[in-house]
């Protein structure tokens, strides 16, 4: 299940272009942020998390994209699927269950059993 987001994309879109057409107007990159938060109602800190996850999916500051952190939850999950399957089949005497793994972006998946 995931966290609905307080504010739509496009807001934060908009917010995260906002910083940036308007960051050299001001004395810090945080003064715009702040001055952005101000007007979209929300705290600098939420803007500033925006700014730095469009900065690292651009390449300009270090850490996972957003499709890398995606595919990292995926591939958790599979994770923590396989080894569901596994202690199933452990404690059915070694007999081999069949699992069926969704792919990413598939909307269902299960483990039969």
């Amino acid at each position: 299940m995931t966290r609905r987001a307080p504010y739509p994309d496009k807001v934060r879109e908009r917010a995260v272009r906002m910083v940036f057409a308007t960051q050299d107007a001001h004395d810090s990159q945080w003064a715009a942020i702040s001055s952005v938060a101000d007007k979209i109602g929300c705290t600098p800190e939420t803007v500033r998390k925006w700014v730095r996850r469009a900065e690292t999916d651009a390449g300009e500051h270090p850490g996972l994209t957003t499709d890398e952190r995606e595919r990292l939850r995926q591939l958790e999950r599979d994770n923590r699927e396989l080894r569901r399957a596994n202690e199933m089949a452990e404690s059915t005497g070694g007999r081999t269950v069949p699992v069926t793994i969704r792919a990413p972006g598939s909307a269902q998946g299960s483990v039969d059993g």
